[in-house]
């Protein structure tokens, strides 16, 4: 007697057809299995096309086939030419932060509320780096701001700092803030988010740049991260939070000033 397999969604009116997976598809889910494990490392060379077709036991057009499902993932790189070959590549947060960038695109999500959900995250981060904060992490810190501050005095004295080098460095204590917290779920949520209003900076920081006031503009974000570093210095994180909240707040009113907030992320511009 045959087994009804309707139940199980499997064939008939309850559901589709399941698909068999393509070997090709078998073949890059084992090596990315290895590649997100450090079986295999960034940098590596996968082994020549003749012996994996062996040991796979695949044909050459099927093997590439999985090749370029996983090139497709940025997991290796495809080198031409005699010396070529695939060669392993580390997961890139900017891929996913793409894919994530083009949902929120096509679902017309406005700038404000990515600025808004990068709001939630950070000031959570800043009260688990005043928890967990090291001596190193201090003195990381502290040199960010330092750097940010020599990169505002130099500019003063050619006429204006570079916005793009103060958007990157600020970006990197922000960053710094985020890893330092030691939670890597939260650093790579709030990484994707970065990566698409990184992709709105470059646009729009140029475009607010104004040579009379962005250097106080720049102090003041200065003494803004200083006294977040002096807060988790002393290990508050009550107060951590609330002022890491609030400097993002008033940020988000500078760098989306007025309707520029329910402007649709837009990759493409």
């Amino acid at each position: 007697m045959a087994t009804d397999t309707r139940g199980l969604g499997l064939t008939g009116p309850a559901g589709p057809p399941v698909r068999a997976p393509k070997t090709a598809e078998l073949i890059a889910s084992r090596l990315r299995r290895r590649i997100v494990r450090r079986e295999l490392d960034a940098g590596d060379s996968l082994p020549p096309e003749t012996e994996l077709m062996e040991q796979f036991g695949v044909s050459r057009p099927t093997l590439r086939e999985a090749f370029r499902i996983l090139e497709a993932e940025s997991l290796i790189s495809i080198r031409r030419g005699a010396r070529g070959g695939a060669q392993v590549m580390s997961p890139d947060l900017g891929v996913a932060a793409r894919y994530v960038g083009l949902m929120l695109q096509t679902d017309r999500v406005q700038v404000g509320d990515v600025y808004q959900a990068r709001m939630v995250i950070e000031p959570a981060a800043a009260a688990m780096l005043a928890e967990r904060r090291t001596t190193q992490d201090l003195e990381d810190l502290r040199a960010c701001i330092e750097e940010l501050r020599e990169m505002v005095e130099a500019g003063t004295k050619v006429g204006a700092a570079d916005p793009v080098a103060w958007s990157m460095g600020t970006q990197r204590f922000h960053d710094l803030v985020l890893e330092r917290a030691k939670n890597p779920a939260l650093a790579i949520l709030a990484g994707m988010l970065r990566e698409v209003i990184g992709a709105h900076l470059a646009v729009t920081v140029t475009r607010l740049f104004d040579p009379e006031r962005s250097p106080a503009e720049f102090r003041k974000s200065i003494r803004s991260y200083t006294k977040l570093v002096d807060l988790v210095a002393v290990s508050d994180a009550d107060a951590a939070e609330k002022h890491w909240r609030k400097h993002m707040e008033v940020s988000a009113q500078h760098l989306i000033p007025g309707d520029s907030s329910q402007a649709v992320v837009d990759l493409f511009d």
